[in-house]
């Protein structure tokens, strides 16, 4: 039998927690959940976290080609997030003003905001070589 798309992501939840569960230590956290996610998600080609830090992002663990390593805020996917603290979902990211494409194989791309006590913590980014249909 094969498992629902639902059923997957239900086992890849259980998965990273049980990776980080019982570890504190943010690189560590990261790094496993990049792999895991890059490893597990269909036509990924990038899966990393770009920490806020002085008004920027900057690169953290991540899975896929070589990426861009400073990211101001308002700038791309990730900079357009961070600043709007919300997820952006980008079918294509060709049609998507000011993109910073760091791969070009990238298609489409998820950036979500990841939050420490109520404060900006950075962006968990994703980026596919297919053209994101949602």
């Amino acid at each position: 039998m094969t498992a629902t798309t639902e059923e997957k992501y239900k086992l890849l939840v259980e998965q990273a927690r049980a990776l980080i569960e019982g570890e504190d230590d943010w690189i560590a956290n990261t790094a496993n959940l990049s792999a895991l996610l890059f490893n597990s998600l269909n036509d990924v080609n990038f899966a990393g976290v770009y920490r806020y830090e002085n008004d920027e992002l900057i690169l953290g663990p991540f899975q896929g080609m070589p990426a861009c390593v400073h990211i101001q805020m308002g700038k791309g996917v990730c900079g357009t997030a961070a600043q709007a603290k919300t997820t952006q979902i980008v079918k294509d990211v060709h049609e998507f003003a000011g993109h910073i494409a760091c791969d070009s194989a990238s298609n489409s791309e998820i950036v979500v905001p990841i939050f420490n006590q109520g404060k900006l913590w950075g962006v968990f980014d994703f980026d596919s070589t297919k053209l994101l249909s949602v």
